[in-house]
């Protein structure tokens, strides 16, 4: 793909889409295009389309028209809708696109995403995004799966993208994730609610010092001072990704009450902005 020019589309534009964006600025080769639900209102537009031009992103009037030309349309909005952009995009993507959804959505809902836009004649491709992108940013690990993610992957990963195709099958990558982010997002509020119970009788340093006898090889005042952390600040993401696991859970006939229950503890947990 070398010399070849890359144009991109963003169909949401937060921390994702802003991150991946400011990591593909300057690179020669590339060219992007984004649209957001914010673009829309008056009160939040005037920030984020800033932001999107300061990274020399084209500000579109709507998601076909982000993806009129682009040779990916990324899927960067919410795991609730994740489905409902796969069933919109479907209505002017065009044969050869790639369609890359990297929300944090159950494998149902990624195959039913798939066979929508299926229908354009694009590809659909499985985005699992595997770590939180702030640190890695561009290169966060992100597992690939469907017919084209080989394509997918031939296309971004010179770009400084990291996509690692995993399956043909659309599903996998999801279930790697959300199976994964049912003990991350789980031990989470387990460490955060053991905490508060402790402090409230005033016997934490008991506690800790116990744990500290049975897991000797685990720092509990950071892990608990870091879970705290993430559940106050991306609590409400996170709520919704253990909304997808338990609705992937369900369809196993397995019971999803843990991964519910998570979910509601990381929201009560999230800061109220």
């Amino acid at each position: 793909m070398g010399g070849v020019m890359t144009r991109l589309a963003f169909i949401g534009f937060g921390e994702v889409g802003q991150t991946f964006a400011g990591g593909l600025k300057g690179r020669g080769g590339v060219t992007v295009a984004a649209y957001d639900l914010k673009f829309d209102n008056p009160q939040l537009r005037g920030g984020i389309t800033a932001r999107a031009e300061a990274l020399g992103v084209r500000v579109a009037a709507d998601a076909a028209d982000a993806a009129r030309d682009a040779h990916v349309v990324i899927s960067a909005v919410t795991a609730a809708a994740a489905g409902e952009v796969a069933a919109a995009a479907a209505r002017y993507l065009k044969p050869g696109q790639i369609f890359l959804d990297i929300n944090s959505a159950s494998p149902n809902t990624k195959r039913t995403g798939a066979e929508h836009v299926k229908t354009s004649g694009a590809k659909f491709v499985e985005g699992a995004v595997m770590a939180a992108v702030a640190e890695p940013g561009l290169a966060v690990s992100i597992l690939a799966g469907g017919p084209a993610a080989v394509e997918a992957a031939e296309r971004l990963n010179p770009l400084g993208m990291k996509l690692k195709p995993v399956a043909t099958e659309i599903g996998r990558a999801s279930a790697t994730k959300l199976s994964r982010s049912i003990v991350i997002k789980g031990m989470e509020v387990i460490l955060v609610q053991f905490f508060a119970a402790a402090k409230a009788w005033g016997v934490e340093d008991d506690v800790i010092a116990s744990l500290k006898a049975t897991y000797p090889g685990i720092d509990w005042p950071q892990q608990v001072e870091y879970a705290a952390e993430r559940v106050a600040t991306h609590g409400i993401r996170r709520a919704q990704e253990m909304r997808e696991a338990a609705e992937m859970l369900a369809d196993l006939g397995l019971s999803p009450v843990l991964a519910q229950a998570i979910a509601d503890i990381q929201e009560q947990g999230a800061k109220k902005t």
